[in-house]
């Protein structure tokens, strides 16, 4: 930028793409004084370099405002994790299924994990048929991401929202709207 380009002549590009040519490095820092403007080097490796004129910190400004609002529309993935037993209850079971519901609703990924000891490592294929019967219960709301494998004493399961159906935004709005009607129902 300014003084710091070091190549003894430029391919100068003015303040609105418009090709000026190629001038002596003091021609175009003179042309960029008397527009008020800075020369900033674009293409360091051309020969010879390309060089525009242009108010540096309005770019650098929009840059950093292009960068804050791809951030704001990215979205942030989270993994809620469930964990299980082999001998679950039945009451436990719908209660841990129904944490899973609301993690998925919400847009977020969950990692099942039933948890083997003693005899029961002898017997996977019970695990396997716990986690299937879960994906089968919560099939509506989210996909099965990386199918059941064993994993020393655990067996594990990843399981993602539907993409298409809810946004985490939209899910937190139906959640909240759901919360704020349930004391309203036991008056």
């Amino acid at each position: 930028m300014n003084e710091q380009i070091r190549a003894r002549e430029v391919r100068l590009v003015g303040p609105q793409g418009e090709q000026v040519g190629i001038v002596s490095l003091d021609q175009a820092l003179q042309l960029a004084a008397d527009v008020d403007l800075d020369l900033v080097e674009v293409a360091p490796m051309a020969r010879p370099p390309v060089c525009k004129l242009m108010d540096y910190g309005k770019y650098k400004y929009e840059a950093a405002l292009k960068a804050r609002e791809a951030r704001r529309n990215q979205q942030q993935t989270v993994i809620k994790e469930m964990k299980l037993r082999l001998k679950i209850d039945t009451h436990d079971y719908e209660t841990k299924k129904g944490h899973v519901l609301r993690f998925l609703k919400a847009g977020d990924k969950v990692k099942v994990t039933i948890m083997f000891r003693g005899r029961e490592q002898s017997r996977p294929e019970m695990g396997k048929r716990l986690l299937e019967r879960l994906a089968s219960d919560v099939e509506e709301f989210g996909l099965v991401e990386s199918m059941p494998r064993l994993d020393g004493r655990n067996m594990i399961m990843v399981m993602a929202p539907h993409r298409a159906k809810q946004t985490p935004a939209a899910a937190k709005a139906e959640a909240e709207a759901e919360a704020a009607e349930a004391p309203a129902a036991v008056e």
